[in-house]
This record gives C-alpha cells, structure tokens and sequence, in this order.
C-alpha cells in the first residue's frame, strides 16, 4: 500500500511540473528582437544576390537537353543554385543511371569555382587534392551562369560519349538564358 501511495504520489508531482511547465510556455508572449535592421542601401550589413528563378533553370535545363537530342544524345541534366543545391534536374530517355549523380556533381563543381570543369580538370596536374573535395566532379561537362562575371548558377551535364559533349550541351543551356 506505501508503495501505491509513493507512486501516485510521484506521478501527481510530475503531471503538475508538467502542466504548469506547459502553461508557462504557452502563456507567455514572444520575445521582440531587440534590433531590427533597417532594409535601405545605406546598411552595409545587407547584401542582394542573383539567384536563378525556377522558370530560369527549368528553361536552361530543357534547351540543354534539347541540344543533346539534337545530336542523339542521352544525357542528364542538372541545375544548382550558387550555393550547389539542386534548382531542377532532367534525365533525358535513356541515359545511363550514373549521369544523374555526375550531372549534379559538375554543375556543383562549375559553380563553386566559376569555371568550366574542363578547364578545372586541367587544373589536377598540379593540384590533384582537388579531387578529394566532396560533391564534386572534375570531368568536362559542367558550366558556370555568372552575372557580372560572379557565379549564381552552375549547369552541369553527363552520359555523352565525351565530357567535351557535354560540355557544349551545358552551355547551350547558359546561352538560352541569355534570350
């Protein structure tokens, strides 16, 4: 009988930390921030970006795969954002199930070095280190979309027979921005 009594006791004491835990917390107001930046020009703590809209890229990536079907080609297609998330993604039929991850992979690697990954896989001879950064794929194929000469957007492009093709297709998909 002690024991019950313990018991009951122990959970009454918990229901009620409980409950006046909960109360507290759903009683009590928001805090307000205590400074709120002023959104004008002159706040040097504020920066704009560029960004590609959805409308962009799936634009982008569709003239892309248009221009591997053009010259029968099966191909994956991949856009990111200029921090290298994924915006869209394409797989034309019958590509190969590899070309989606090295798509992605070269429009990362396009975008985090503002280069064409041609160019940056010449780069390995005398920095091969380069490779063993994640995500990325030093394979030609993949291209930057800069504005102003500033990244905001990489293409990138696999499962042609030549990382030279895919290259020419990613940037058949940077030019249809620019119409």
């Amino acid at each position: 009988m002690k024991k019950i009594l313990i018991g009951a006791a122990t959970v009454a004491v918990v229901a009620a930390g409980t409950f006046g835990a909960v109360s507290a917390n759903a009683s009590a107001p928001a805090a307000a921030p205590a400074v709120a930046l002023k959104a004008d020009a002159a706040n040097q703590n504020l920066q704009q970006s560029t960004h590609l809209t959805i409308e962009a890229a799936t634009k982008a990536a569709q003239a892309t795969l248009e221009a591997a079907e053009d010259e029968n080609q099966r191909v994956s297609v991949a856009v990111v954002d200029r921090n290298g998330n994924t915006i869209v993604t394409l797989r034309g039929d019958g590509a190969g199930p590899q070309s989606y991850e090295s798509a992605v992979r070269k429009a990362f690697t396009a975008v985090s070095w503002n280069a064409p990954t041609s160019e940056l896989a010449k780069r390995l001879t005398t920095a091969p280190n380069l490779k063993d950064i994640p995500g990325t794929l030093f394979l030609g194929g993949g291209a930057p979309v800069t504005v102003k000469g500033a990244p905001i957007a990489g293409i990138g492009v696999a499962g042609a027979p030549s990382g030279d093709l895919d290259e020419k297709f990613a940037l058949a998909g940077v030019e249809a921005l620019n119409k």
